[in-house]
């Protein structure tokens, strides 16, 4: 019977020794990581002091921090048609800031009396009324046109007086019934280039007015009002030179001094 080999003394077994081999390479690798991690740490220690981002172990926050930690918020983007409503309202008090300003100014002018408001339309400034002055020649009978307008209340009157104006070689053009403001017994009418007309009339009815219109042509009217009693008779009508009959003007028409 063979007997097994006695065991050295002092000797462990190859199994053992092996295993022992492997726990103390992975020891090793454990002890140089961890030695690595230990300086990396220290690196890191070392350059925050140098950085100044770090203060006894505790993290010091500058401006970039901040900014990161409490970002500032986003400014909203607005539609066109909401920066279109404000410009118009940002205008439209600016035009009222400035009435109302502009009012103040006036008022204050207005009460120290160096501003007159007039409310209102302004009254045009009368043209001052005046008589011809020229002197004037009695022309022809048939060169002058007439119309005849009764303004009294006696019917027929216009046709009757214009019957009696062809007879003694007017122009008759128009017969009817007319209006006037003035109160003498016949109203004479004529623009500027009817003057000389106008005072041939005055020659044929005693107790006239002249009035001046703006007509252009040589044209002459006469108005019959309720006080007119007739012609004068032929043989009593003046052909010599003279002047309108402007009674209501005052000073009365005088001949221009020669």
């Amino acid at each position: 019977m063979t007997r097994p080999p006695a065991e050295t003394p002092g000797k462990e077994p190859a199994d053992e020794v092996l295993l022992t081999a492997g726990q103390r390479r992975r020891a090793d690798r454990e002890e140089r990581r961890q030695a690595k991690d230990a300086a990396y740490e220290l690196r890191q220690q070392r350059k925050k002091a140098k950085d100044g981002t770090s203060w006894r172990g505790h993290h010091i926050v500058d401006s970039s921090g901040l900014d990161e930690a409490f970002p500032a918020p986003e400014t909203p983007e607005l539609p066109g048609s909401t920066v279109r409503r404000r410009i118009i309202h940002g205008v439209v008090l600016v035009l009222l800031l400035a009435l109302v300003v502009s009012g103040v100014v006036l008022a204050g002018m207005v009460q120290r009396g160096e501003m007159e408001l007039k409310l209102g339309p302004g009254k045009p400034t009368p043209i001052p009324e005046t008589c011809p002055a020229e002197m004037l020649d009695y022309p022809a009978n048939d060169t002058i046109t007439v119309n005849v307008f009764n303004a009294g209340s006696v019917e027929g009157r216009a046709g009757v007086v214009a019957e009696e104006l062809k007879k003694r070689g007017f122009i008759v053009k128009t017969v009817g019934n007319g209006t006037t403001k003035y109160s003498r017994p016949a109203i004479i009418v004529s623009g500027p280039g009817g003057h000389a007309a106008a005072f041939a009339l005055q020659k044929n009815v005693s107790s006239t007015e002249y009035v001046e219109d703006d007509r252009k042509d040589g044209s002459v009217d006469i108005v019959l009002t309720g006080t007119f009693v007739g012609l004068l008779a032929v043989p009593k009508v003046d052909h010599t030179p003279g002047l309108l009959s402007c009674p209501r003007l005052s000073p009365p028409a005088a001949a221009p001094a020669e």
